[in-house]
């Protein structure tokens, strides 16, 4: 798929923002609607975890294309539709300059190209996508490839935040680039402080936390200060969640009254979850979410208490 034939589904997210969405149009709230979250569909991680070869493995990934294919199958067949479908990171796992990067991302964009166009997609950046250093080159290459790596848009009056949680991890090669989202977030987070959303919801692929605040640092969360300090920011600011991927298992916790939503994998599974989504519901007092297998997603749809509270205004 060329760049051209991609643009209309992977070039939204420019000038910090998502033109899917009117700004003018959605900032009011008009009552409760739902998104579909999934993570890590991850192209070649299950072979390259197969073998037990992360760094250099991942020659192979049908087994996800026919898993990202599903996922999107289950979601085009949802009534009501979805407002949009966010997908928190780990798009492929070929890292910037390791082999097949360009072929799994060309299937991936293909496969996500069948998403219906009403569904926008919202694009998450993870580690694999901007390296674990990441660099202004390999940042350039993602904005060029899926668009913005952290912009903020509005649906339903909801403010919705986009970070790229890898300048919170290892940022050595990029400050100046860290440098402009920290102060982009905080221009974001004072309009979140105002209170002139409804809610105010965080989107990134490295959770803060897995389970609790005071947890060990982890490979899977983002260091005790640096969390501490987001977690602090994110609750001053009243953001009721953020969600996020990395883990390829289910987990989460609360901190003040913020919620921390780990999501497992749409592709390679890494405990006792199955691949799946998370159906998240928006309404005026809170924000429910669920996490379906694809297989039940795809069986059975939302289930009806989940889509009674779409009911409610």
């Amino acid at each position: 798929m060329s760049a051209a034939e991609a643009g209309s589904v992977f070039h939204r997210a420019r000038g910090r923002t998502l033109d899917a969405f009117s700004e003018e149009k959605e900032r009011e709230w008009t009552g409760p609607f739902y998104f579909i979250q999934g993570a890590d569909p991850q192209f070649g991680l299950m072979k390259a975890w197969s073998t037990g070869d992360c760094d250099r493995g991942g020659d192979e990934w049908g087994q996800e294309i026919r898993l990202t294919e599903q996922a999107v199958q289950a979601i085009n067949k949802l009534d009501p539709k979805p407002r949009f479908f966010v997908l928190c990171g780990d798009l492929i796992h070929a890292m910037p300059g390791a082999p097949w990067r360009k072929e799994q991302t060309e299937d991936l964009q293909r496969v996500l190209s069948t998403v219906d166009s009403d569904i926008p997609l919202v694009l998450v950046s993870g580690n694999h996508d901007v390296g674990n250093v990441p660099t202004p080159e390999t940042v350039a290459e993602f904005r060029q490839t899926w668009g913005d790596d952290y912009f903020s848009f509005w649906v339903g009056g909801v403010l919705f935040l986009v970070l790229n949680s890898q300048f919170l991890y290892d940022a050595s090669g990029c400050a100046a680039l860290k440098q402009a989202q920290d102060q982009w977030l905080e221009q974001q987070l004072r309009v979140a402080g105002r209170r002139e959303c409804q809610h105010a919801v965080v989107f990134q692929h490295i959770p803060l936390f897995l389970r609790s605040i005071d947890e060990d640092d982890d490979y899977f969360n983002l260091t005790q200060a640096v969390r501490k300090e987001m977690a602090d920011k994110f609750a001053r600011a009243g953001i009721k969640a953020v969600f996020s991927g990395h883990y390829h298992r289910n987990a989460g916790g609360t901190y003040q009254n913020l919620d921390m939503v780990v999501s497992s994998a749409i592709g390679c599974q890494l405990g006792e979850d199955t691949h799946g989504l998370r159906v998240v519901v928006v309404t005026a007092e809170k924000i429910v979410h669920r996490y379906y297998s694809l297989d039940e997603l795809s069986e059975k749809g939302v289930e009806d208490d989940l889509m009674d509270l779409l009911k409610k205004k």
